[in-house]
C-alpha cells in the first residue's frame, strides 16, 4: 500500500497521467495519555519521523491550544508533515504531503506510532495530488472529487441529522486542585455556572454527597437535576480526578461543557466521551 509513488499511473511511454505529489492521512489512535499534552514532545516526534523518512527538514512551528490541544507543521523541502491531536480522545490526525519520491512513508509512519505509543493506526487516505492528464480525464477527475462523501465534523450537525433523543458527555479531568474539588460549595457553584452556560434549566437543588469507606474513590459525588435530564460527577480525592456526566434531550455543545469544566476544577488534561442516545 505504502509503495514509492508511481507517478505514470498508465505505461509512461503515453504520458497520460502524472501526479505533482502524493498525500497520505494518517490516523493515530489509542496513543498514551500523554503523548499529546506537550506540544515539544510532538514536535520532536514529527522532526524525527520526518528525518527517519529521509525527508529534507526546513523548518517547524507547532502551537499548544488552551485548555489543550496540538497543531503543528514540518516543512520539508519536498513539502511537509502536519498534525492535530485531541488528547481528550488519545487520538491525532496526520497528513504528509511529498513532491519527491525519496521519502520513505513506512519509516515516517512507523516512528510517529512509536512515539505516541498508539496502538491503532489507520491511513484514511492515499492520493496522487495534481494529476496532470489529458482533458478528457481531466473532467472526469472533476467529477469525482464534486461526487465525494463529506463527513460532518460538528456534533450539533451531528445532532440535527441523526435526530437523537439525548447527548451524552462523560468528561474525565486529571490533576485538578484538590481545594476546588474538596468543597462542597465550589461543586455547586460549578452546577450552577455550567447550567447558565449551556442553558439548562436546574429543578431542585444540587445535591453534593461526600462517600468515605474506601480511600481509592473517596470524596463528593453530585447530582442535579435538570429539566432535559441529569447532571452528575464524582470527584476522587486520591487522584485528584473530576469524572463529569451531562446527559440532556435538550443539544448542548459537549466540547464547550469539558473546557469549561477543565478551566473550573483548573485540570490539567481531560479525556472526553459522546454518545448520541436514541
Amino acid at each position: 500500500m505504502l509503495d514509492k509513488n508511481i507517478r505514470f499511473v498508465e505505461d509512461s511511454r503515453r504520458n497520460d497521467f502524472f501526479a505533482l505529489g502524493r498525500q497520505i492521512t494518517i490516523e493515530y489512535y489509542a496513543c498514551s495519555a500523554t503523548a499529546f499534552l506537550d506540544e515539544t514532545r510532538v514536535e520532536n516526534a514529527l522532526l524525527q519521523a520526518a528525518e527517519n523518512s529521509g525527508a529534507t527538514i526546513i523548518s517547524s512551528s507547532f502551537h499548544k491550544f488552551d485548555p489543550q490541544g496540538v497543531s503543528g507543521v514540518v516543512v520539508i523541502a519536498e513539502s511537509h508533515f502536519t498534525i492535530h491531536a485531541w488528547p481528550e480522545h488519545d487520538y491525532a490526525a496526520v497528513d504528509i504531503f511529498t513532491c519527491g519520491d525519496n521519502i520513505d512513508l513506512e519509516k515516517a509512519i512507523d516512528s510517529m506510532k512509536d512515539s505516541f505509543g498508539s496502538k491503532n493506526v489507520v491511513i484514511s487516505s492515499d492520493q496522487n495530488r495534481g494529476i496532470i492528464s489529458k482533458p478528457f480525464e481531466q473532467q472526469k477527475i472533476g467529477e469525482t472529487i464534486a461526487n465525494s462523501k463529506v463527513h460532518p465534523i460538528s456534533w450539533k450537525k451531528e445532532y440535527a441529522h441523526k435526530n437523537p433523543w439525548g447527548v451524552l458527555a462523560s468528561v474525565d479531568i486529571y490533576e485538578t486542585d484538590p481545594a476546588v474539588i474538596r468543597d462542597a460549595g465550589s461543586i455547586k457553584d460549578f452546577v450552577h455556572q455550567l447550567c447558565d452556560l449551556i442553558e439548562m434549566k436546574r429543578y431542585g437543588d444540587c445535591q453534593v454527597v461526600h462517600f468515605g469507606e474506601d480511600e481509592r474513590v473517596e470524596g463528593f459525588s453530585m447530582t442535579q437535576l435538570i429539566e432535559t435530564s441529569l447532571i452528575s460527577g464524582h470527584f476522587a480525592n486520591a487522584s485528584n480526578t473530576v469524572y463529569l456526566d451531562v446527559f440532556s434531550c435538550k443539544y448542548y455543545d459537549p466540547r464547550q461543557v469539558a473546557e469549561f469544566a477543565v478551566s473550573f476544577f483548573k485540570g490539567r488534561h481531560y479525556k472526553m466521551q459522546i454518545a448520541l442516545r436514541q
